[in-house]
């Protein structure tokens, strides 16, 4: 198992490599389509798209590569580990969900890849110049070290990938200084491996590269500016990145660019009103939310895939760290009422309405609220928080 400060890191990296998700043939009808689908979180949808494509193109590494990116990111929607919102409030990295994938959407991934790996290297047999089977092979190494990470648990191999991705890419601008879009996952490597203990640094397929975080930041602020496959990635990795180095306020324009480009995808909504809230603007935050409730309740189609618990539990959290109790208190027990709440949401909705009761000094009902928080979801980082709150009462670190 690795250190602490390794599980911090390569969450940090792995969670937010998207290497290279925006289509290089976004000319293509059904890769366009694709990727707007994908970026609604419609990811059945984007997974018929590209596999349409590949019939159509077998030869194209790209679209293997789509395909296995859409597969990865559907089970990650549904683990809940695109979500930023975590247990403890203070980092929103370090408590990432175990991806469950079938062993029907591991074979597809893993075939996808191996295709896609197969295709670009018989290109650069013939062309090793071949910037677009270098980037290809890049996408596909980043990939494959998201899975790793998030599905497989293989820490060192995931990391090991992503450094391969990272050489791939870099391959990529020393051919061509113009391709800005693979300069994104440089930045990330840049910002994690200069972040890492030296301990780790000096693992064999890390040595070489020291990393500097404020580069790695600057690299992927010129992608989201001057790149055209990245742009939407970079903007994404940016909010990740601003919340981590506390820079909150300047990844609300990003969300607000984002959010009407794809407004079938609620998760921006639900990450601007973390923003606000980070940034010490509960108002503004809890203004957002009431925004999607109201729209929710009117029965707006492109929320369809927002219930309204996870509203409330977003809400009842931001009361929570504010220290509204009460208004905390209202809206987490509408949300633990909620009928079929989705794992995440139902247990740590349970985990902070037993936080409540606590600070509010009803001590029975804290223990029975994280006893439902542990039997909810009982293999999850809040069930076993709550397990500890059982035998000792929850109280508000100083400084919270």
């Amino acid at each position: 198992m690795p250190s602490k400060a390794f599980a911090r890191w390569a969450v940090f990296l792995i969670g937010y490599l998207f290497a290279g998700a925006f289509p290089v043939w976004a000319e293509n009808p059904l890769v366009a389509i694709g990727f707007k689908h994908f970026y609604n979180l419609e990811y059945d949808a984007a997974i018929a798209n590209f596999s349409q494509f590949i019939a159509e193109a077998p030869d194209v590494p790209d679209a293997y590569n789509h395909l296995a990116q859409a597969i990865l990111y559907r089970d990650m929607f549904r683990a809940g580990a695109l979500e930023s919102e975590l247990v403890t409030g203070n980092d929103p990295f370090l408590r990432r969900p175990k991806v469950d994938a079938s062993p029907e959407d591991q074979r597809q991934f893993d075939a996808a890849i191996r295709k896609a790996i197969e295709l670009a290297n018989a290109r650069l047999a013939e062309n090793p110049r071949d910037t677009g089977a270098l980037y290809a092979l890049g996408v596909s190494y980043g990939l494959r070290s998201n899975y790793g990470f998030l599905v497989r648990k293989a820490w060192h191999d995931a990391l090991r990938d992503a450094t391969t991705a990272r050489q791939f890419h870099t391959r990529v601008t020393e051919i061509d200084p113009s391709f800005v879009d693979a300069r994104m996952v440089q930045g990330l490597h840049d910002y994690i491996v200069g972040s890492l203990p030296l301990h780790l640094r000096m693992l064999g397929f890390l040595l070489g590269f020291h990393g500097n975080r404020e580069d790695g930041i600057h690299e992927v602020e010129l992608v989201s500016r001057t790149g055209s496959l990245n742009r939407i990635d970079a903007e994404i990795v940016l909010c990740a990145i601003y919340r981590r180095e506390k820079r909150q306020r300047e990844a609300i324009p990003l969300l607000l660019d984002l959010m009407p480009r794809f407004p079938r995808n609620y998760l921006f909504a639900m990450e601007l009103a973390q923003m606000y809230s980070d940034s010490g603007d509960a108002k503004d935050a809890l203004g957002v939310l009431d925004r999607l409730e109201a729209q929710k309740r009117k029965g707006a189609r492109r929320l369809a895939g927002l219930s309204i618990e996870k509203i409330w539990y977003a809400k009842g959290n931001i009361q929570f760290w504010y220290n509204d109790l009460d208004a905390a208190l209202a809206n987490l027990r509408k949300a633990t009422a909620a009928k079929d709440p989705d794992l995440n949401t139902g247990v740590l909705a349970w985990m902070r309405l037993g936080q409540v009761y606590d600070l509010q000094g009803e001590r029975d009902l804290a223990v029975e609220a994280y006893r439902q928080a542990a039997d909810f979801a009982p293999d999850s980082d809040a069930a076993k928080e709550s397990r500890g709150y059982i035998s000792t009462p929850y109280r508000r670190k100083r400084g919270t």
